[in-house]
């Protein structure tokens, strides 16, 4: 990714770029202090950027108290310290900020209170771009004592002045810019329920499914996903018949498949961002979002994704047939839940990859009996 940005091919740089954020996340993150300065040589890496700081304001301790910190680029943490969202107390930040100077400038020793006054004008040169994204007035009164007046000398004269009339008069009027205060993240917990909202998939699931929605790099968790499921439909294979899947489906978008299957641990589905429409009897509809998977569960150790690769053939509509993804004229299905005769099946044509980890017949063909099966719609929650 870097040599192509030095050779100016800006666009297989940023398609190189977002194959790591969305493909590799697990190998950025064993990497992270590593890819986090190279991401910063460069500014056309903006969402490497964004991708290692959504991380670092989350946990910032884990990241200023790392022994990488202080050899950091300034633009580097200037971009983190001037983030709305850093989830870390004012005070702890100037301290930060502090420590990173020093380390710019070996000369100067640790204690302010043995700085000269070319050690002061130094410290301040040096960090003349990172003094204004520090929330001074949000440091409280006894850590402006503590931890920002052996510092004095390095600010304005004004801003100083400004600081101690806010701490003693919280309501008289100031000259210096009061910069917002930081956004404290909460988490909001799931409301209780008297029964799960699913038979077949857990609340982790429903995130991780949600999560490949929205494409996210880090997957929700289960008090932060945004979506909420509803049932439209559930049963078993006995108890399937076409009709009810179309009087209850037919034209609904948004739409996640689950499946149980018969003597394994898998959970096979899809997501329908389009919805089937029987009308389309036998035909195909068009879609760039749905896609097919398999979810980890008991001995299944890891999910799969498989995203569509062939959107004019990515959802398929058959009267006779209960949700179908795929599929390549009239051959194959990615996912058949329910086919004329009742049977489920999975042959990859027009997604990614095969969801079984199991053996195909000579055809390419997985054939499955499902034990039961939910239809959901989703929603943003409100």
């Amino acid at each position: 990714m870097v040599i192509t940005c030095e050779f100016l091919f800006e666009e297989l740089t940023k398609r190189l770029e977002t194959y790591l954020i969305e493909t590799k996340a697990t190998w950025l993150r064993l990497h992270f202090s590593e890819v986090f300065q190279k991401s910063f040589q460069d500014n056309k890496f903006q969402e490497l950027q964004n991708w290692c700081n959504d991380i670092i304001v989350k946990h910032p301790e884990k990241f200023f108290e790392s022994g990488d910190f202080t050899s950091i680029q300034e633009n580097a943490l200037i971009s983190i310290i001037k983030r709305d969202d850093l989830q870390m107390k004012e005070a702890k930040i100037w301290k930060h900020v502090i420590e990173w100077g020093i380390a710019q400038n070996p000369g100067i020793p640790s204690d302010p209170k043995i700085w000269s006054n070319d050690n002061f004008l130094t410290m301040k040169t040096t960090l003349q771009n990172c003094l204004p994204h520090i929330r001074y007035f949000q440091i409280s009164s006894d850590d402006v004592i503590d931890h920002l007046q052996p510092y004095r000398r390095m600010l304005d004269d004004n801003l100083w002045d400004d600081i101690i009339k806010r701490h003693l008069s919280p309501s008289k009027q100031i000259s210096s810019v009061i910069l917002p205060p930081r956004v404290v993240l909460t988490q909001n917990l799931p409301p209780r329920t008297t029964e799960p909202f699913s038979t077949i998939i857990n609340e982790a699931h429903a995130a991780e499914i949600t999560s490949w929605i929205n494409k996210k790099v880090n997957a929700y968790s289960a008090t932060n996903n945004p979506y909420e499921f509803k049932l439209l439909l559930r049963g078993t294979r006995d108890g399937f018949t076409p009709a009810s899947f179309w009087n209850l489906c037919d034209k609904q978008t948004n739409i996640v498949v689950v499946a149980k299957i018969k003597g394994t641990d898998e959970i096979l589905g899809g997501y329908n961002p389009i919805g089937w429409d029987k009308s389309i009897n036998r035909g195909y509809k068009r879609c760039d979002e749905s896609f097919i998977f398999s979810l980890k569960n008991g001995t299944i150790q890891n999910s799969i994704l498989s995203r569509v690769k062939n959107p004019h053939c990515a959802i398929y509509c058959r009267s006779t047939c209960g949700p179908a993804f795929g599929g390549r004229f009239y051959f194959g299905r990615d996912l058949m839940l329910f086919d004329q005769s009742n049977q489920c099946w999975t042959c990859q044509t027009s997604y990614e990859k095969r969801i079984r980890n199991v053996a195909y017949d000579s055809g390419g063909t997985s054939y499955f009996s499902v034990d039961e099966y939910e239809i959901f719609q989703i929603s943003k929650k409100s």
